[in-house]
């Protein structure tokens, strides 16, 4: 399904930039060029994303958002800004901001946090519907947060909760690193190639029997991880 997404972006070339991706993946877009405008269009269009723009006129990004979390509006916004200091990152953030982007930005990694936010929400255009997610005695409840092995609750941080949901949602799938980073963009607010595998690793304290010897969250040398059930995995040997 697509989503309904407003672009809120003073420069025209910007825009249209957006624009192109977001319709290349299905989604129907509506650009507009000020603060304003943005809140005009989000209360009369009931959006499913807003991609904003920090620096515009009338009324900044970070004004935009303060008023749409005033009148608990629950959509999920996406900041891109020319701003790279981490005050201006934290603030957009802290305001209600779901995600942050500078400015220049890759395209494709802009589509993959469009993807991943309206994953999140569940709104449409996500690829994958909260359900609970069985691998073997593993269980993944994404509506409830909630992880239990053999039937005992396991916590989990939210940025590991993000990687053992997406693995229990293709189980004996191999995920690349940059794959799992995707799911970590406005979870983890610095994230690096290692933040994966760090996770991982604190993962397999939580779930596997022998952290040292994992049966259940596997590595997969030169490609990534996989999470697969230990019973049929050992009955198919």
């Amino acid at each position: 399904m697509c989503a309904d997404v407003i672009v809120a972006e003073d420069d025209e070339k910007q825009a249209e930039l957006v624009r192109r991706y977001l319709e290349r993946e299905g989604h129907a877009v509506r650009i507009v060029g000020d603060g304003l405008a943005a809140l005009d269009a989000v209360r009369h269009q009931e959006p499913d994303l807003l991609v904003l723009d920090v620096m515009m006129p009338r009324a900044d990004g970070l004004d935009v958002v303060r008023v749409l979390r005033a009148e608990a509006r629950e959509l999920p916004v996406l900041m891109l800004t020319a701003r790279t200091t981490e005050d201006d990152l934290l603030l957009g953030l802290d305001l209600g901001a779901d995600d942050y982007m500078t400015k220049p930005y890759s395209p494709r990694e802009l589509m993959a946090r469009v993807r991943t936010l309206l994953r999140r929400t569940g709104r449409p255009g996500g690829a994958v519907e909260d359900r609970v997610l069985r691998v073997g005695g593993l269980v993944v409840d994404p509506e409830r947060h909630e992880v239990t092995v053999d039937g005992e609750p396991v916590e989990c941080t939210r940025g590991e909760f993000r990687i053992l949901a997406a693995l229990a949602a293709g189980p004996d799938r191999v995920f690349s690193r940059q794959r799992l980073l995707e799911e970590l963009h406005g979870f983890d607010r610095y994230i690096s190639d290692r933040t994966v595998d760090v996770h991982v690793m604190n993962l397999r304290k939580k779930i596997e029997p022998a952290p040292r010897r994992p049966v259940r969250l596997l590595t997969v040398f030169g490609v990534g991880y996989k999470l697969t059930d230990p019973a049929k995995a050992a009955r198919r040997a």
